[in-house]
């Protein structure tokens, strides 16, 4: 009698381990390349640096093969404006702040996935001297994510993750008028390689 008041008190520890092993989650660190393309609109051109950064991210897994994602990213890069009459460097950076939807695709150890979302840029200037005029601002656009890559599980805790994103934004200018190009479909691209952990 003992042993079966003792396994019914313990079915409800073993179904919450069973659901919390259902409902997966991971965190992840990537290191970030970021990859701007040449605007041309108002007589203004802007052209930017290859950016460095890094890319952190949470996973919640509603399925085994969907999940929501929450992302932070921090990348440095130049950005070079010319107008008819003048022009501008401005050395910044850019933070991100998304949420999106992931949909995996289970092949053995190989884990293929895609992804789409919405996303908070936010562009700061950074005043050095790597920047020619200090009347730049913060200035932040919302823009839509998505992507795709694979991960590869390397153990049942950890994953090396390799990925393609990028965004369709509004064209930034730190908040000069006289750079502002008008252009709304601003794709930034970036690699990312990085590792997952799963608990």
């Amino acid at each position: 009698m003992k042993k079966l008041f003792f396994l019914l008190c313990l079915l409800p520890a073993l179904a919450s381990v069973g659901f919390a092993q259902a409902s997966r989650q991971d965190v992840s660190a990537s290191f970030v390349g970021t990859i701007q393309p040449t605007i041309y609109g108002n007589a203004v051109t802007q052209t930017s640096t290859f950016g460095k950064g890094v890319l952190m991210g949470y996973r919640f897994m509603l399925t085994p093969s969907s999940a929501l994602q929450a992302n932070y990213q921090y990348t440095r890069f130049t950005t070079h404006y010319t107008a008819p009459f003048s022009q501008a460097t401005i050395y910044g950076y850019m933070q991100e702040g998304s949420v999106s939807y992931v949909r995996s695709f289970i092949y053995k150890k190989f884990n293929p996935f895609v992804e789409g979302g919405v996303a908070m840029l936010l562009f700061t200037p950074i005043d050095n001297t790597h920047t020619t005029t200090n009347a730049g601002s913060r200035s932040k656009t919302p823009a839509g994510v998505f992507g795709g890559g694979i991960a590869y599980e390397l153990s049942p805790s950890w994953d090396l993750r390799v990925e393609y994103r990028a965004y369709v934004a509004y064209a930034n200018n730190f908040g000069l008028s006289q750079y502002k190009t008008d252009r709304y479909e601003y794709f930034i691209n970036q690699p990312t390689i990085g590792f997952a952990y799963h608990f």
